[in-house]
C-alpha cells in the first residue's frame, strides 16, 4: 500500500474509546447565533459571502456580504417570518437554485427557531411535492420558474421575500435548545422513499471537529465549494464552517462549466476547494492548470465519492498541493479525515477525528468494536453531538440503525494498527451518485412505470478504476421493440439528474435469491 507522508498527526485510535470525547455542546444554542453573531460583532465590515454570477468578470461586480450586513439581514428575515405569523418548529422547506437568498432563508429560519428544510433545485416537481407532504411543511420558498403543488400551503415568492429583508431586525436570534430540531434533510431510504434526517442545532457544534480534524480553517481563509445548498456537504462546509470561524465563502450561480473552478480560485484567493472527486477529475482533463496563478490555495476537500490514488497523484502534479479527503453521511455529516499534518495513506479516508467515537461492530451483532483488521459495520457513537435526532416519522427505519449505544450507518469497514479507517462497501444496496446516495429502488419505481419495461433492477456499476455509474438493468416486454434513449428519457423526467441511470442494459431475466430478491450486486459484476 503506497503512503505520501507530511508527518504524521499524534491522535489516539479514536474507533477504541466508547464515548464522545470533544469538547460538549452549551445547553443553549442556535445554529445561525453561532455562524454570524461573533463575526458581526468583532469583524463586522469583513466579507462573509461573495457571490459570483460570471467568472470572467471583474471581481467587484460580484454580490458581496459583509458579516454585520449578512447578521442583520438573517435578522430582518426571520423577525419577518414572526411577523407573518410563521411560528418556532414549523418546517418551511425551500425550494430555490443556489442564491444569497437560499442562504438568508435558511439561517433566518434557523435565527426564527422554525425548522427549514433544504431541498434541491433537481428535483421534479413530483419528487419536491413529496418532500412538502412529508415533511408536513407550513410553506415553500419558491423561487421564480420552480413549480410544485404547494397544497394550501403558504407560498414564499420574490415579493414576500422583499418584505421580509425590510422587516426591522430581530433584537436576538431565537433561545434555542441545543437538542432543539433545527433542520430536515432528506436522504434515500431502504424503502425506496426519500426519508427525513431531523437535525439539532448542536449539530453545528457537533462540526468542530472537522476545523482540525480535516481542513485545518482559520479566519483568513477563503472557501470556494462546489456544491449545492440541499446537500449537508455544501451547507456545512461551505456556509456554516467557514461563518462559524469568520472566514470567507464563495458562491458560484452562473452557467455550468468545469473551467468556472480554476478561474474562480485563482480570482477570488480561495485558500481551500471543496467539491467531488468527479469534479476534480473534469478539472484535470479539460483545464491547464498550470494557466492560473493558485499559489494562494493551500489544499483541497474531497467527499461523498473514494479519492482513488490515481486522481491524487494527478492533483499534486498538476498543483502540487494535497486533497484531504473524508467520509461522512447526512445522518452526522463528516467523522472520519485526513488533515494537514497527517499521512495521507491511499485506500483510506482517514480516522476519525478528533474527539469523536467511531468503530466497526459485527455485523451479526453485538455492540462490542471489533479488533483491528476485523470487518464490521461502520458506527458512530450516539453521544456525538453532530448525529441526527432521528428520522423523521419513520420509527421503523430509525429503530433498525441504532444497536445499543451505536449508530450504524449501513458501511461496511475495518481499521488498521494506526487508526485508519479502511472502506469495504455498503451492506445494503444504497448507491452513491456524486456524492448523493441513491435508492435503487427509488430509480426502479420510476423506471418501471415506462410501457416497454416487463422488470428492472438498478445498480451501480464501475466502468474505471474510479468511476461508477448507475446502470438499469431492463428485462423487455415482450413484442416490444426496446429504446434505451427512450427508457433514459423516461427517467429523467421523473428522477433528479443525479438519481438518474447512465446506461441501460437489456436482459433475458434478473438474477434472484431463492427467495425471489434481485440479486442486485450480481448484475454489478456482469
Amino acid at each position: 500500500m503506497r503512503s505520501y507522508k507530511r508527518g504524521i498527526m499524534p491522535l489516539p485510535a479514536p474507533h477504541i474509546a466508547r464515548g464522545y470525547t470533544g469538547e460538549p455542546a452549551p445547553e443553549r444554542l442556535n445554529i445561525a447565533r453561532y455562524c454570524l453573531a461573533r463575526a458581526a460583532a468583532e469583524t463586522p465590515d469583513k466579507t462573509a459571502l461573495l457571490v459570483v454570477s460570471d467568472a470572467d468578470a471583474p471581481l467587484d461586480a460580484a454580490e458581496c456580504w459583509s458579516y454585520g450586513a449578512l447578521d442583520d439581514a438573517v435578522r430582518r428575515v426571520a423577525a419577518g417570518l414572526l411577523a407573518e405569523g410563521f411560528r418556532p418548529g414549523e418546517r418551511l422547506m425551500i425550494r430555490m437554485p443556489n442564491t444569497s437568498e437560499y442562504a438568508l432563508m435558511f439561517f433566518g429560519a434557523l435565527a426564527a427557531g422554525l425548522v427549514p428544510l433544504p431541498s434541491s433545485s433537481q428535483l421534479t416537481p413530483a419528487e419536491a411535492d413529496f418532500l412538502l407532504q412529508d415533511s408536513a411543511a407550513s410553506a415553500v420558498a419558491l423561487a421564480p420558474g420552480m413549480t410544485m403543488q404547494a397544497s394550501g400551503r403558504r407560498v414564499i415568492d420574490e415579493a414576500m421575500l422583499a418584505r421580509l429583508k425590510l422587516h426591522p431586525p430581530l433584537d436576538a436570534y431565537a433561545d434555542t435548545g441545543a437538542n432543539d430540531p433545527a433542520f430536515l434533510v432528506y436522504t434515500s431510504g431502504t424503502s425506496g422513499k426519500p426519508k427525513g434526517v431531523l437535525h439539532a442545532h448542536r449539530s453545528a457544534w457537533g462540526r468542530r471537529p472537522m476545523y482540525k480534524g480535516w481542513y485545518g480553517i482559520e479566519a483568513d481563509d477563503v472557501m470556494l465549494h462546489a456544491g449545492a445548498f440541499n446537500w449537508t456537504y455544501t451547507l456545512g462546509v461551505g456556509l456554516t464552517d467557514p461563518w462559524a470561524n469568520g472566514a470567507t465563502t464563495v458562491l458560484y450561480n452562473g452557467e455550468k462549466d468545469v473551467a468556472v473552478w480554476p478561474k474562480l480560485m485563482a480570482k477570488t484567493g480561495a485558500t481551500l476547494f471543496a467539491a467531488v472527486p468527479t469534479l476534480y477529475r473534469q478539472i484535470l482533463k479539460y483545464c491547464d492548470l498550470s494557466s492560473f496563478d493558485l499559489s494562494r490555495l493551500r489544499h483541497g476537500l474531497t467527499a461523498g465519492e473514494a479519492l482513488s490514488a490515481t486522481l491524487l497523484d494527478h492533483w499534486r502534479e498538476a498543483t502540487g498541493k494535497e486533497l484531504y479527503e473524508a467520509l461522512g453521511m447526512s445522518e452526522c455529516s463528516t467523522y472520519v479525515s485526513t488533515a494537514p499534518g497527517m499521512e495521507i495513506r491511499i485506500g483510506s479516508p482517514g480516522r476519525p477525528q478528533p474527539g469523536r467515537c467511531v468503530a466497526a461492530l459485527p455485523v451479526e451483532g453485538g455492540t462490542e468494536p471489533l479488533p483491528a483488521g476485523n470487518v464490521g459495520l461502520l458506527a458512530v457513537h450516539r453521544s456525538d453531538p453532530g448525529l441526527m435526532l432521528g428520522y423523521w416519522r419513520r420509527p421503523d427505519e430509525e429503530a433498525e440503525v441504532y444497536r445499543g449505544e451505536w449508530f450504524i450507518g449501513g458501511d461496511l469497514a475495518s481499521f488498521d494498527e494506526d487508526g485508519y479507517m479502511h472502506y469495504h462497501g455498503r451492506a445494503d444496496d444504497l448507491m452513491n451518485a456524486m456524492g448523493y446516495r441513491v435508492s435503487p429502488q427509488e430509480v426502479e419505481a420510476a423506471l418501471a412505470t415506462h410501457p416497454d419495461v416487463q422488470e428492472v433492477a438498478v445498480t451501480e456499476i464501475h466502468v474505471r478504476e474510479d468511476v461508477s455509474i448507475i446502470a438499469a438493468f431492463v428485462v423487455p416486454k415482450e413484442a416490444s421493440e426496446p429504446d434505451a434513449a427512450a427508457i433514459l428519457k423516461w427517467g429523467a423526467e421523473r428522477l433528479a439528474a443525479y438519481k438518474c441511470p447512465r446506461e441501460i442494459i437489456f436482459v433475458d431475466t434478473l438474477p434472484r435469491t431463492a427467495n425471489g430478491k434481485v440479486m442486485r450486486r450480481t448484475l454489478a459484476r456482469k
